[in-house]
């Protein structure tokens, strides 16, 4: 069932980061946020409810909650327009959260891909926690282009193989994936930089006829 819900993280994560970088309106990418939070907030209750103490099926379904919250907070912000502070804040613990679970996917769990996943979503939710608990909007568009592109390779793909019972996790495919998501945010970086220029210059004419 959360293999179920992995694979729709990824099509959520991938229209908010086109949503971040000015693709797509708000209140559109709104209606999949809580489309998809709902059902990270639907799908570990009931695996907790049926888990009967099992506390790997619980730590399992615990996590899911950390995303499920995140989409409905994204949803019903851009459905009021409230200021997303608060959604920045919670954004750290999730960060915070991810950075533990990742932790324990090495030594815990043995599964050394899912804690390179881990790792990688902590990155992204701490960088929604400087672009929206801080205010550093220079980073919009580098965020969301760091979305788009760790969206497949953490949520989309492992989940259809885990769907078909194809899934296998060693240190290779972790470090592969590490290089893989560190490339990602390195192009992220620069097409936020590009992004930042490309405005800049264009407001550049009207501060100088201001002026």
């Amino acid at each position: 069932m959360s293999s179920v819900g992995l694979l729709y993280v990824g099509a959520v994560l991938f229209v908010n980061g086109l949503m971040l970088i000015g693709l797509v309106p708000g209140k559109s990418a709104g209606i999949l946020n809580f489309f998809v939070g709902g059902m990270q907030v639907l799908f570990p209750t009931v695996i907790i409810l049926q888990a009967d103490n099992n506390l790997p099926a619980i730590f399992a379904a615990a996590g899911l909650y950390l995303f499920g919250f995140t989409y409905l907070y994204v949803g019903i912000l851009q459905f009021t327009g409230i200021t997303g502070e608060g959604l920045g804040w919670f954004s750290l613990f999730v960060a915070a959260c991810a950075v533990v679970i990742g932790i324990l996917q090495f030594t815990m769990i043995n599964d050394p891909v899912f804690g390179v996943i881990w790792f990688v979503w902590a990155i992204l939710w701490f960088m929604f926690f400087l672009l929206l608990g801080l205010g550093k909007k220079s980073l919009t568009h580098a965020t969301g282009w760091f979305t788009i592109l760790i969206s497949q390779p953490t949520a989309t793909i492992p989940a259809f193989f885990l769907l078909v019972g194809k899934y296998e996790t060693n240190a290779a495919l972790a470090v592969l994936l590490a290089v893989l998501a560190v490339i990602a945010l390195a192009a992220a970086l620069f097409l936020g930089r590009n992004a930042v220029r490309t405005r800049d210059a264009a407001e550049a004419p009207g501060i100088l006829q201001t002026v």
